[in-house]
């Protein structure tokens, strides 16, 4: 039986439950992280917990003083929560919200932030995207301007993302390639993105309006420990039609490779190279968390 952590208690998943006024479900006022277990450990679990931590701090909620919760008593949960069922290749999501509150947008009329831990078995995409690639599309709904919300927070209002997702699923894409306002390359709305052009690695840069994904700077981490060149910088989507490789990262997804956008091929149309390279390495990282 599936096991959730609420406010320091393990509880079926059946009476894991949140008020209806809770400002989570409200309006979105919470933070959260995925987080992936492999062979019964947390991976980059401390990197996730400081995410979060600077989420909640940039939208005012204090984890360690309202929730009563420190990052070590936070990393100890995730840990409890995994073993209590058994994950050993699994997905962790876990989740703060503002609390309850009332039908109103004043968070100082809200009770103790509300911490969940949910941690389960996942499967982002079919092994056939893996082994062939993923074929993308452009939408048209952007990236949240950054200066009405920071990209940079993970936030439990994913609205933006969710109506991204959905312009890729009309058209048969399990993924769709975001741009901010400028008109440039941001993300996909739960990856992120990177190019390999004539060898050298290239993704947008964070003042591109993305969210820092914590697989996204192990792969660059990789690739640099690897020697390849990899620049952080504003990308068009000119730069992705005429890239040899194309590959998202996201922790659930880890990374997948791409091999058209908008009907376009990119390279061979075909896994690249690089891109397999950068997944091999990927997968002895993980063994050895």
């Amino acid at each position: 039986m599936t096991q959730v952590y609420i406010n320091g208690s393990l509880v079926p998943k059946e009476e894991a439950t949140v008020s209806v006024y809770d400002h989570g479900l409200l309006y979105g006022d919470g933070v959260f992280e995925g987080i992936r277990v492999y062979a019964g450990k947390v991976f980059l679990l401390d990197d996730h917990v400081d995410r979060l931590y600077e989420s909640a701090n940039a939208i005012r909620l204090d984890i360690e003083k309202d929730a009563g919760m420190s990052r070590a008593a936070m990393a100890a949960a995730v840990d409890e929560t995994v073993k209590a069922n058994g994950i050993e290749d699994g997905y962790v999501r876990l989740v703060v919200t503002r609390g309850a509150g009332y039908l109103g947008l004043d968070p100082r009329r809200t009770s103790n932030p509300q911490v969940i831990i949910i941690a389960d078995t996942i499967e982002l995409y079919p092994q056939e995207i893996y082994d062939n690639g993923m074929h993308l599309v452009t939408a048209t709904t952007i990236r949240n301007h950054p200066g009405a919300l920071s990209p940079r927070i993970k936030s439990l209002n994913y609205l933006n993302n969710i109506l991204a997702k959905i312009e890729g699923t009309d058209a048969d894409s399990p993924e769709a390639l975001m741009l901010n306002h400028k008109g440039e390359v941001a993300e996909c709305t739960g990856d992120n993105i990177f190019v390999v052009r004539k060898g050298e690695i290239k993704t947008p840069s964070p003042d591109s309006g993305i969210l820092e994904g914590i697989t996204r700077n192990t792969v660059i981490k990789l690739a640099r420990e690897a020697d390849y060149t990899l620049t952080e910088c504003a990308l068009v989507r000119h730069d992705i039609y005429i890239a040899d490789e194309c590959f998202l990262t996201g922790s659930a997804a880890e990374i997948v490779p791409v091999v058209a956008l908008d009907g376009r091929t990119i390279g061979n149309g075909k896994p690249g190279r690089v891109t397999k390279d950068l997944w091999e390495r990927f997968q002895g990282l993980k063994g050895k968390c």
